[in-house]
C-alpha cells in the first residue's frame, strides 16, 4: 500500500490565489489606483464571462464533424478551421482575464520564497522593462498583420474551406490590448505589493 504524500504543495496555487481575493483595496490606497485596479480586474471578470461562451459552437462543431464522419461518412470542410478559429480567439480574448488571475505559466521555484516585497519589485520592473514593450512592439506588428489581412481578402490556403484569416487575426489584435489593460492593472498591484508588503485585494 503506498504512502500518502504528507503534505501537498500547493506554492504555485498559493502565487495565483493573491489575485483572488475579494477585490477590497487598503483603505490607504490613492483612490485613483484603487478605483483603476478594481474597473480594470471588473472589466476583465467581464470579458472573461462573455469569451468563455466560445466554448459552445467550438464544442458543437467538434461533436457535429465526429458525428458526421463516423455514422454518415460525411465529413465537413468546415469543422477544422472553425474549431482552430474559435481555440484561437478563446485563447487570445480571455488572455487578460486569465492574467488577472495569475493563472498564466511561469517559473516560481525561486519567487514562490521571496518576501512579497521582492515579488511586488521583481514583478514591475518585469512589467515596465519587458512586458509593455514588448506588448506594444506586438501590437504594431498586429495592426499592419490584420491590416493587410483584410486588405487582401486574405484566405487559408492549406484547407479546402479557405475562410477569410481576418477574423482570427483581429482577435490577436483585440487580445493585445485586453492584455496591455489588464496590465496596467497588474503594474499597480507590483508597486503597492513592493511599497506596502501587500498584495492589494488579497483576503486577510
Amino acid at each position: 500500500m503506498a504512502e500518502e504524500p504528507s503534505r501537498l504543495d500547493v506554492s504555485d496555487e498559493m502565487i495565483a490565489e493573491r489575485r483572488s481575493g475579494s477585490g477590497k483595496m487598503p483603505e490607504d490606497m490613492p483612490l485613483w489606483m484603487a478605483k483603476s485596479i478594481v474597473n480594470i480586474d471588473k472589466f476583465s471578470k467581464w470579458i472573461g464571462s462573455v469569451v468563455c461562451w466560445i466554448l459552445i459552437p467550438l464544442i458543437f462543431a467538434m461533436t457535429y464533424e465526429v458525428l458526421a464522419r463516423k455514422f454518415f461518412l460525411a465529413p465537413t470542410i468546415w469543422a477544422y478551421d472553425i474549431s482552430r478559429f474559435l481555440y484561437g480567439a478563446l485563447f487570445m480574448l480571455g488572455a487578460g482575464y486569465a492574467l488577472s488571475k495569475g493563472v498564466h505559466i511561469r517559473a516560481d521555484f525561486l519567487y514562490r520564497n521571496f518576501k512579497i516585497k521582492n515579488q511586488g519589485l521583481i514583478d514591475f520592473w518585469l512589467y515596465l522593462l519587458f512586458y509593455f514593450p514588448g506588448l506594444i512592439v506586438f501590437l504594431y506588428m498586429t495592426v499592419g498583420y490584420v491590416s493587410e489581412s483584410i486588405q487582401r481578402g486574405e484566405r487559408g490556403m492549406d484547407t479546402t474551406w479557405m475562410p477569410y484569416m481576418w477574423p482570427i487575426k483581429s482577435c490577436l489584435l483585440i487580445g493585445i490590448i485586453f492584455l496591455l489593460i489588464q496590465g496596467i492593472s497588474e503594474l499597480l498591484k507590483s508597486y503597492w505589493a513592493a511599497k506596502k508588503g501587500v498584495w492589494p485585494g488579497k483576503d486577510k
